[in-house]
């Protein structure tokens, strides 16, 4: 077992990927340590959002990895694998989530989990990554201004062990790493694609030019996201250039 083999718990952190890009400068930690907390007071998400988590209640954590195997160009491969892996984990529990791009998990049009990757790249080697995930498990109520968080309890009404959660996702996790690491690349994109939110409907969204209507297709090099036009034509963008409506 790589994903989950050390396990470091702390009862509060401001962030999990904040400590665990701390303790890496310092420390040489084996790959596949999860740094998990019942608290985070600063938790981190993408585009410097916010995660509402309240005390106790859900998955926060951080995983370490050393996938110097990946080139930097193609690292958008550990977001596939990692979204792969919660939603894994979630089918446990409830028959569909899937992925909104890049690598959001969603049940419906609810949002139950978060993924923040943050790679240090050295000349043309990814000298480690650090994977922050933030996954809804029995939180009950949601104060903040996000519009549409779900929890796995909310869902099935039911509440979970949250130790008994942590290692199935970490067993979800690292067989996923392993099928990368293997170089089941072509598999993995497949199956993300088949995930993603909105994938061959015809959606709102919007981009640079304003609102605009499309179909998401599939996912171009370095994750880039492919929707065909309304009006016509395929066009490719990368992160932060479209937004969903």
């Amino acid at each position: 077992m790589i994903i989950g083999s050390n396990l470091l718990f702390f009862k509060n952190l401001t962030s999990t990927n904040s400590y665990a890009s701390g303790i890496l400068k310092h420390e040489n930690l084996q790959e596949g340590t999860i740094i998990y907390t019942n608290h985070q007071s600063e938790g981190k998400g993408n585009s410097g959002n916010v995660w509402e988590s309240e005390d106790g209640k859900n998955l926060l954590i951080s995983v370490i990895l050393f996938p110097s195997f990946i080139w930097p160009a193609h690292q958008f491969f550990i977001s596939m694998t990692i979204s792969l892996g919660i939603c894994d984990f979630l089918n446990r529990y409830i028959p569909e989530c899937t992925i909104k791009w890049p690598n959001d998990i969603y049940v419906k049009n609810d949002k139950i989990a978060g993924i923040l990757i943050e790679c240090a790249v050295i000349a043309e080697n990814i000298e480690s990554c650090i994977v922050g995930i933030g996954l809804n498990i029995n939180q009950d109520k949601f104060l903040s201004a996000a519009p549409n968080p779900v929890s796995l309890t909310q869902l099935t009404g039911t509440k979970y062990d949250l130790r008994e959660c942590l290692n199935l996702l970490a067993s979800d996790l690292d067989r996923r790493y392993k099928q990368l690491i293997a170089g089941n690349r072509a598999e993995i994109n497949k199956e993300y694609v088949s995930k993603l939110y909105r994938l061959n409907k015809w959606s709102q969204f919007k981009d640079i030019n304003g609102k605009c209507t499309g179909k998401i297709l599939n996912t171009g090099d370095f994750g880039r996201l492919k929707i065909e036009m309304k009006k016509g034509g395929i066009r490719e963008y990368s992160f932060k250039e479209i937004e969903f409506i």
